[in-house]
């Protein structure tokens, strides 16, 4: 399975590959990241369709925002599930996340106990799909 990480903070990227070392080691999870909204586009179009099952983007960064890569998701890719990360959990941000179709909403610092519960999730239902 594989996931999008898309964030304009570099050290996430270390971050999520230690958090989820296990699972990329016994091939459950292929990470992929980007480190800005049109980044993370460029990748969605790569391929035709796109390989990439799940989407985690943080909200606030330069240029397009997650909000903004979210709905374009939704819109062109409405099979991908795209979770929002953001460092501020108030109601206005959670709120224009899950009406703008985000399947969850993280906040910074990450409980990596909860995202790994999503993640196995959809791990388990992909499985089940094939």
């Amino acid at each position: 399975m594989k996931f999008l990480v898309v964030d304009d903070e570099k050290d996430v990227e270390m971050l999520f590959r230690q958090k989820f070392r296990k699972e990329i080691r016994n091939k459950q999870l292929e990470l992929l990241f980007a480190f800005s909204g049109e980044e993370a586009l460029e990748i969605l179009e790569s391929k035709t369709p796109p390989d990439v099952m799940y989407i985690f983007s943080d909200i606030n960064m330069p240029g397009m925002s997650g909000i903004e890569l979210l709905q374009h998701v939704k819109k062109h890719y409405p099979d991908i599930k795209v979770s929002m990360i953001s460092a501020y959990g108030d109601s206005e941000n959670y709120n224009r996340a899950i009406d703008s179709g985000a399947k969850e909403f993280f906040t910074k610092p990450i409980n990596f106990e909860t995202l790994k519960e999503e993640v196995q999730k959809e791990y388990n239902n992909s499985k089940d799909e094939q």
